[in-house]
């Protein structure tokens, strides 16, 4: 079993920033690959970005060049930096844990961007 822990997130005005934390715990394995998704308001969904063991990342075309994504390996931690937030961010972040053995998911933390 792996557990998500995440943290971040918040209110904010458009324009500002947040940081969204995610730590696996548990029967971890490095190589995962770790995933931010996003459930907006009308309950569609959207992958925001996804890292790799190496470092490797991606973005949803909405997102790119506003947010970062990065990992730390010995801590299992990925951290979503947002940057430029807009009113259409707003939504339910779910940090997902990615391998072949399962994939596993956060509770969700509320990002919500104000006009």
């Amino acid at each position: 079993q792996v557990q998500l822990v995440e943290s971040g997130g918040g209110l904010v005005q458009t324009g500002g920033s947040l940081r969204l934390s995610c730590t696996a715990s548990g029967d971890v394995d490095s190589g995962a690959i770790m995933r931010y998704w996003r459930q907006f308001p009308d309950k569609q969904r959207e992958m925001v970005a996804r890292i790799t063991k190496e470092g490797l990342t991606s973005f949803a075309e909405s997102v790119k060049g506003r947010f970062t994504f990065s990992r730390d390996n010995t801590k299992m931690t990925v951290t979503l930096e947002m940057n430029d937030l807009k009113v259409e961010d707003t939504g339910i972040y779910y940090c997902n844990y990615l391998t072949t053995g399962g994939s596993y998911w956060g509770p969700g933390t509320q990002v919500t961007v104000s006009s």
